[in-house]
């Protein structure tokens, strides 16, 4: 018996991933936190203390799947420097 490879597909939305990521980004910064390693933490255990409630950072990150986050991180990554490299190479 062969498995079939899942296909995941992720809905539009990529400018209300970037909107919110803005704003909890600024959130966590203005209280002191580093926003790559808050961010980090709430994509990998989904908790969302590790994002500040400060400007409603904490609801509003939570109106977005992290799936939904995820797949725009990997796609602005993939776009931008894997793309490219495999170009240049």
């Amino acid at each position: 018996m062969t498995e079939q490879t899942g296909i995941y597909r992720v809905g539009e939305g990529e400018e209300d991933v970037f909107r919110i990521l803005l704003e909890v980004y600024r959130a966590l910064q203005e209280r002191g936190y580093s926003p790559r390693d808050q961010l980090v933490g709430y994509l990998i255990s989904g908790d969302p203390t590790y994002i500040t409630g400060h400007r409603g950072a904490r609801s509003l990150i939570r109106k977005v799947s992290r799936d939904r986050i995820l797949d725009e991180l990997v796609r602005f990554y993939v776009e931008q420097r894997i793309e490219p490299a495999l170009r240049s190479a």
